[in-house]
């Protein structure tokens, strides 16, 4: 690998003194919550990021572009993709992400200590649970002080492995400040951690970047009217939205049970699925049996630019996330909640974990039990059958998206130890 220290990476004249390492083994342009989320906090102090990241060499272009440096590791994840699905690839796979998570830790430690001998950095921030013993290795090599940042799955995997665990709480009493991305997360951590470490909860932001072809009403409007005639979709129908990836605990068949209803109560409705998932066939299946195959369209996988026309072209956002899924509960909150705020749809969503820092009952959407199918049913018809509601509750959710917290306040002495919640 290149010596680090020998890199040439432009760095401004605003950026000649970083002082804060972001470590984040997901970064963007990979597709992922954890990715925006790190990189939306990079944007908030350009002039004060370096990155470093897996993926060597893989985005030279993207790195290039952006206001801060970018440093990335050789990660094994190529090799394993590029593997079958029998049970050999498996086997092999499954050795080589074990041995991915070894590289991980052995780069990230040694490229920050490359990074510090350049920059000289004052903070790090550990943008995951993950990995976390390069993180506690280099705060006794280091004259650093660091955050870490949980997201749900990293703390409930960890606290699973008893010497993990102990050495995880350890890493969690050292640091200067710990960063949950949603209050359901930081409950979780209390509930699994007894500590003194000032705790923030930072929510995610949505990136406008990432719909600035759709900046204008009037663009808006002939996205929806494109995408409705190419569904044939009548503009008077009410059509329902959900993303994301197609697994059993995700609800979609929720849904789809309440479509033929809404039907015979006389409600002209559609429902749109964007995303891809093994449990398509079975979705495809149930639309067959309730005989609403041509109410329900499957558009499989919509990357962020292409995603903005079905926000534009849906009346309701919902997804019904069951409550046996273990994860997803305290897990990554959901950036299609955010993203259909931003578009200014009202959404349906499960009275769940982190679902409950993004939906606001009555505020911006309508929050249910899904288990329950008179409340399922009862929000839809609601929405459905109340334009005047579902405008209301459109414009609400984007004033809520307006409000942020910013990771710099991490930085300040007045909020440095107290616990920060973006409501």
């Amino acid at each position: 690998m290149e010596n680090i220290t020998h890199l040439r990476t432009p760095i401004g004249e605003t950026t000649a003194y970083p002082d804060i390492l972001i470590i984040s083994r997901i970064f963007q342009p990979q597709g992922s919550v954890i990715g925006e989320y790190v990189y939306n906090r990079c944007l908030q102090d350009p002039d004060r990021i370096i990155v470093l990241s897996s993926g060597y060499r893989k985005y030279p272009a993207f790195d290039k572009s952006q206001q801060f440096p970018v440093y990335r590791w050789f990660s094994c994840d190529v090799v394993g993709n590029l593997l079958g699905r029998n049970l050999l690839s498996k086997l092999i796979k499954t050795c080589f992400q074990s041995f991915g998570e070894l590289f991980n830790i052995i780069f990230s430690f040694v490229l920050s200590i490359k990074l510090y001998l350049r920059y000289h950095y004052q903070y790090i921030e550990w943008c995951h649970g993950y990995n976390f013993i390069a993180l506690l290795l280099l705060s006794y090599i280091l004259p650093i002080q660091y955050f870490i940042y949980l997201h749900g799955k990293d703390l409930v995997d960890i606290a699973k492995i008893p010497l993990w665990r102990s050495l995880f709480k350890l890493t969690l009493k050292r640091a200067e400040g710990i960063v949950c991305q949603n209050s359901h997360v930081r409950d979780t951590l209390r509930n699994t951690f007894r500590l003194d470490t000032a705790t923030h909860v930072i929510n995610p932001v949505v990136r406008p970047e990432k719909f600035s072809h759709t900046s204008s009403p009037s663009n808006l409007q002939d996205l929806r009217i494109r995408l409705r005639e190419n569904y044939k979709i009548p503009e008077t129908s009410i059509v329902i939205l959900s993303v994301g990836e197609l697994l059993p605990n995700r609800g979609f068949d929720k849904v789809i049970d309440n479509i033929p209803i809404l039907l015979t109560i006389g409600i002209d409705v559609h429902y749109i699925i964007c995303g891809q998932g093994y449990f398509e066939p079975e979705l495809k299946s149930q639309c067959q049996r309730l005989r609403v195959d041509q109410k329900v369209h499957f558009a499989g996988h919509i990357s962020d630019k292409e995603l903005a026309n079905y926000y534009a072209a849906c009346d309701i956002f919902a997804i019904l996330t069951l409550e046996d899924d273990k994860f997803q509960n305290i897990e990554n909150m959901e950036m299609f909640h955010l993203d259909a705020e931003y578009f200014g749809k009202p959404i349906i969503a499960s009275r769940l974990g982190s679902i409950l820092d993004t939906v606001h009952h009555q505020e911006n959407g309508l929050l249910v039990n899904s288990e329950s199918g008179y409340e399922v049913l009862q929000a839809f018809k609601k929405l459905c059958q109340d334009q005047a509601f579902r405008e209301k509750l459109g414009r609400q959710g984007q004033e809520l998206i307006k409000r942020k917290t910013y990771h710099r306040w991490l930085y300040n002495p007045e909020t440095r130890h107290s616990c920060i919640i973006n409501h």
